[in-house]
């Protein structure tokens, strides 16, 4: 009884900052991502009779305890399981990670499950593990305990555009976006960003629609900038933004304003993630590892969810 996935990282373009049940890992708002091919988490889970304890780590283990009460067996686990990006840097190791695992112990577990309920079932283990489970883009609806599950709203063939992944530091965040956010509520402009979610999906829905690349960033970039505003207001303030961050953000706008459309988004962590058309791949990433401060630069398209390997 043993499977092997590989799960991608999600780039959210509309983010949540903030749970309507921590509990359950329900999200406060609704949001909307893309797959990546490249970067992910390939892990392997089998569950093996002869052992008396799991091999994983705590976080591992309670989630292993959920399939167990699916599968409806007593087995223990050995997980092993290997990252091909820094964790902890806010490039969604968590989802990856988390996605991967769920489908991984599942398949070993002979669990033949649907989509929604694998995405169901690893928004459990980590809320936007959710999203790295079905193809492409991808809308997570906030629902409630049945209904909110992450669905592909756009193929990944729909659209060919390039995302850089582009490393700062690979220093591991002090505080982390489950304890970050659960003082969300008191920024004064928490209750206004919940509110504007979905009139903001909806309006970048029609952009990927339609592949209007400059709508999709101007709203991606627009959100991404109001998430950090709440975390900047919240009490105590978050600030997870390197110098390294912001002259990264500040360049893609010069080279904007100068013929080079391209858009930033950043999750929660100092590193970035930049949108751009093929034919500007190859001169953005070569302008991206000029600037001071750039570790390293990973080119990246959009890709299918979680599978098995």
């Amino acid at each position: 009884m043993k499977a092997t996935a590989f799960a991608p990282v999600n780039v959210a373009a509309i983010k949540y900052w903030g749970k309507a049940d921590a509990d359950l890992r329900l999200p406060a708002n609704s949001s909307l991502s893309v797959n990546l091919t490249n970067l992910g988490t390939t892990t392997t889970v089998e569950w093996d009779k002869n052992l008396t304890a799991d091999i994983a780590d705590n976080r591992m283990v309670e989630h292993l305890d959920r399939v167990r009460e699916i599968a409806k067996f007593n087995l223990k686990a050995r997980v092993e399981t290997k990252n091909n990006f820094p964790a902890s840097v806010g490039l969604s190791s968590s989802a990856s990670g988390m996605a991967a695992l769920t489908l991984a112990a599942t398949a070993a577990a002979n669990l033949k499950l649907k989509t929604k309920d694998l995405s169901r079932l690893a928004r459990l283990a980590s809320g936007s593990a959710c999203r790295s489970i079905p193809d492409g883009w991808v809308e997570w609806v906030k629902g409630n305990d049945k209904t909110s599950y992450s669905k592909t709203i756009f193929p990944t063939n729909h659209w060919d555009l390039r995302i850089l992944v582009v490393i700062l530091s690979q220093e591991k965040k002090k505080v982390s976006s489950t304890a970050g956010q659960k003082m969300a509520f008191t920024s004064p402009f928490y209750k206004a960003r919940v509110a504007a979610i979905p009139a903001k999906i909806t309006k970048i829905k029609q952009a990927i629609a339609k592949k209007n690349f400059s709508l999709l960033g101007q709203i991606m970039e627009e959100d991404c900038l109001n998430m950090h505003a709440v975390m900047l207001t919240q009490r105590p303030p978050l600030v997870y933004w390197l110098p390294e961050t912001v002259r990264v953000m500040q360049a893609v706008r010069q080279w904007r304003r100068q013929g080079l459309e391209s858009y930033f988004t950043v999750n929660t962590g100092q590193n970035v993630f930049v949108f751009c058309r093929p034919r500007d791949e190859v001169r953005l990433t070569a302008r991206l590892r000029r600037l001071e401060g750039v570790k390293e630069v990973r080119r990246d398209q959009i890709g299918s969810g979680a599978k098995l390997l």
